[in-house]
């Protein structure tokens, strides 16, 4: 409101300077008499109100920048507050999407769609308010003072007025289309070399520079052929102007030098009107060029509106109830669990009915590809089931607060993720207010403290993104003692100790005793070692329970735990030599 305000006052006063512009030159310079309304309040003296005509065009001319200035920078704070709030609004809404989704956008493509998409929405303050309510400010000014000078001339002008409306269905229209297609390039683009930045050692094992060069290369040469398309659309309308304008002031000033000639215009008038009309033909021009950045930015402001649409995992969440840490038992219940990915019918598990009772350890094997990892994610609500329930303490997992229920849980994966910060940044992820010695405690019961102290700056080590300038067993290690300070009522390993070399393993199982005890474990492991001492053991095969027990009961069966012991422990046999002729 207030840069409106601002804006309507510094417009009106950059409408006066052309009436001085008359009064010199029919006045000062010319030989015209000064008409009677004018008589009592204008000096006689020609050299007296020249100077009085230039200092109030030069006192309203700097009055209307400053206050224009000032309304501009009320404008560009609030596009930037908006700018902030809708990423903000883009970004908590996209970490909120379902999983599979996430996968969908890639980290390229959705710092694109945030920083892009999200931020030039906000410019929609500028070319669909602020410059808008500028161009018909002027153009009113224009129009009253036109109507004072010559009606005709206004009615001229007043015909323009609906060439923008013709241009704008005619061009402008077809062209957000085409702004949302470059837009959808551009952030495919930034997700394919994000990705490839991000494969890099995968990408420069297997010699694959040339072809990602290649495939970079050829999607921004797309890209350019888009946006070069896209500008013959944008370039037609202001041809389209460019001619227009000189068109119709050529006509006008035909128009106002016969009016001269016949007495019934003076020099100062025409010079006066040619002024107002291009201060009438700017606004309908800045209206019709402007239209195609607001096409631009309404592509933009689409793709974001959505992806703001599409449901998130908290969607269905209506009749929940919140869990507290320190009244959960930890008891978990797979009652007849089914699962399949969306959009996807094929079956990944079904009909598992199992009871991990609270403070017990359960280990799953089975091979690739069986749906260990998948209930896991089940018992995370990385996903919910399709088929059957999953309940804690007797309450179905769907009728918990999600962040209430995730706050019990401590995850530990195979294939482990760290941010590009300190070492002691990244243990304490989960409890950000924890003190250096509950951290240095937590890194000692994953024995990662005595290689951490080793390094130049200890603690406050920079790792890099992913924590590339570290180990995989190092890496693995940081992620199990993030977990051991995050203190989790329910415990998920999956692989978390198959980069570990066997001194480390050995020393990481006994402080994983420790861990174990009074939480609820679900563990992932192939190693013997990793799974003998748990409560039960469940083995999966084609996303079906075929066997549970303890490791010795199982062992007493000839079934397919024991099988998988076998194979892992026996030495490998030499392979038969071919024989040759």
């Amino acid at each position: 409101m207030l840069a409106l305000a601002s804006l309507t006052v510094a417009t009106v006063l950059k409408l006066l300077p052309p009436l001085g512009i008359k009064l010199v030159i029919d006045y000062v310079v010319g030989d015209e008499p000064i008409p009677s309304p004018w008589v009592e309040w204008l000096p006689a003296n020609r050299v007296t109100l020249l100077f009085l005509v230039a200092a109030g065009i030069m006192v309203l001319s700097i009055l209307a920048t400053f206050v224009h200035l000032w309304g501009r920078w009320r404008a560009t704070k609030i596009v930037n507050q908006v700018q902030v709030a809708f990423r903000k609004r883009a970004f908590e809404h996209a970490v909120r999407l379902p999983l599979h989704r996430v996968y969908d956008l890639k980290s390229g493509g959705a710092a694109s769609l945030l920083r892009e998409d999200a931020g030039g929405a906000a410019e929609l303050i500028f070319s669909m308010i602020y410059n808008p309510w500028r161009a018909v400010i002027q153009l009113v000014g224009s129009l009253v003072v036109l109507a004072v000078v010559d009606w005709r001339m206004m009615a001229a002008g007043i015909a323009m007025v609906p060439l923008v409306y013709v241009t704008h269905r005619t061009w402008v229209g077809r062209i957000r289309p085409m702004y949302r297609d470059v837009r959808k390039q551009r952030q495919d683009i930034d997700s394919h070399s994000t990705e490839a930045f991000g494969g890099m050692r995968v990408v420069r094992a297997f010699t694959r520079e040339r072809s990602e060069r290649g495939r970079f290369v050829l999607g921004n040469h797309f890209l350019v052929r888009q946006q070069l398309f896209v500008w013959w659309w944008a370039r037609m309308i202001e041809v389209i102007w460019d001619l227009l304008i000189p068109v119709a002031s050529t006509s006008l000033l035909v128009y106002g030098g016969y009016q001269i000639m016949q007495s019934q215009m003076t020099f100062g008038d025409l010079t006066m009107f040619l002024f107002y009309l291009a201060m009438l033909l700017e606004p309908l021009a800045t209206l019709a060029g402007s239209a195609t950045s607001f096409q631009n930015q309404l592509a933009g402001l689409d793709r974001v509106l959505d992806l703001l649409e599409e449901p998130n995992e908290l969607s269905h969440e209506n009749d929940v109830q919140v869990v507290d840490g320190d009244q959960v038992t930890g008891t978990i219940r797979f009652a007849g669990t089914g699962f399949h990915y969306p959009n996807s019918q094929q079956t990944v598990l079904a009909d598992i009915t199992l009871d991990v009772p609270a403070g017990t350890t359960c280990a799953l094997v089975g091979r690739s590809g069986a749906g260990k990892t998948t209930l896991c994610n089940l018992v995370a609500r990385f996903y919910d089931p399709t088929a059957g329930a999953i309940e804690l303490d007797g309450i179905d997992l769907r009728r918990i607060q999600l962040d209430s229920y995730r706050r019990l849980l401590g995850i530990v994966e195979q294939d482990v993720f760290l941010f590009d910060g300190t070492i002691a940044e990244n243990i304490a992820y989960a409890v950000p207010a924890c003190s250096q010695d509950e951290i240095r405690q937590a890194a000692r019961s994953a024995n990662a403290h005595d290689f951490i102290v080793g390094l130049e700056k200890g603690y406050d080590t920079i790792i890099g993104e992913r924590g590339v300038k570290l180990s995989g067993g190092q890496r693995q290690r940081l992620a199990i003692a993030r977990a051991i300070l995050a203190d989790p009522r329910i415990l998920i390993l999956d692989e978390a100790t198959s980069n570990l070399d066997s001194e480390s393993e050995r020393l990481i199982q006994q402080s994983l005793k420790t861990l174990l005890e009074h939480r609820t474990c679900f563990i992932i492991a192939h190693r013997l070692s990793t799974i003998a001492h748990a409560d039960q053991i469940v083995v999966l095969e084609e996303g079906r329970i075929v066997e549970r027990g303890s490791h010795d009961e199982l062992m007493a069966h000839s079934g397919h735990y024991r099988k998988m012991v076998e194979l892992q422990t026996e030495p490998a046999r030499p392979q038969e030599q071919p024989v040759r002729s």
